[in-house]
């Protein structure tokens, strides 16, 4: 029987784990953390890197807005003073640019003036410095959480609007009054048409929808936000 060779061993066995590692952290939600102390963002990547995170750290926001996927992060941990920068600028950036991203702001300056400012302009939540390991945890689980609620609503809503634009302009003045809650007579009425014509142009109409009910098509409407 040939010898075993330990140390070709353990390398092989370093070699599945790091690739395990590699593999998990590609599915990983990817959390960005900005911050100019480079000491406090490897520390808070480390962190929730430990929790399974795939993290990446920037010391400023061009390094962040550079990076390949700056388009698919799920949270941002940001601290409220950078170097020439603040990080309410870069909120800013973010909601004018209509990137959903949830932000966790940090600071070692914080009070409830600057709190309340964050929030209102939509950030998820305020930490600050310093925090306990497991509230930050916390506030990127909660960010994470809601920011994939949104983005799943988002493609429902796109896939919907894909399907109404597939209607014809007839089918979208009869969902337009079965949405305001009007009888096919009435309908009929308003178009100009028959009763018999609006029946048909319903039932294409929810089946393009997907619709089983009417009650379905009247979700869509105000999903749509029809007039």
């Amino acid at each position: 029987m040939r010898p075993v060779n330990l140390n070709h061993v353990e390398k092989e066995v370093e070699m599945h784990q790091s690739n395990v590692s590699r593999a998990a952290q590609t599915h990983a939600p990817i959390v960005f953390i900005v911050d100019d102390d480079s000491v406090l963002s490897g520390a808070v990547a480390s962190l929730l890197k430990s929790v399974g995170y795939n993290t990446r750290a920037f010391s400023g926001p061009e390094d962040m807005f550079a990076d390949p996927l700056a388009g698919k992060a799920q949270c941002l941990v940001l601290d409220v003073r950078l170097q020439g920068y603040s990080g309410f600028d870069l909120q800013q950036r973010l909601t004018e640019s209509d990137n959903h991203m949830p932000i966790i702001f940090m600071t070692g300056h914080g009070d409830i003036p600057m709190s309340v400012r964050a929030m209102k302009a939509g950030a998820a939540d305020f930490l600050t410095k310093p925090f306990r390991s497991q509230d930050l945890i916390d506030a990127v689980a909660t960010a994470v959480a809601s920011h994939c609620e949104f983005v799943e609503k988002q493609r429902e809503i796109d896939s919907l609007r894909s399907r109404f634009d597939c209607l014809t302009p007839r089918e979208k003045q009869v969902m337009g009054g079965v949405v305001k809650g009007l009888l096919n007579k009435q309908i009929a009425g308003h178009l100009k048409v028959s009763e018999i014509t609006v029946k048909l142009h319903r039932a294409n109409m929810m089946r393009k929808l997907h619709a089983r009910s009417i009650a379905d098509v009247v979700r869509a409407g105000h999903q749509l936000e029809l007039p």
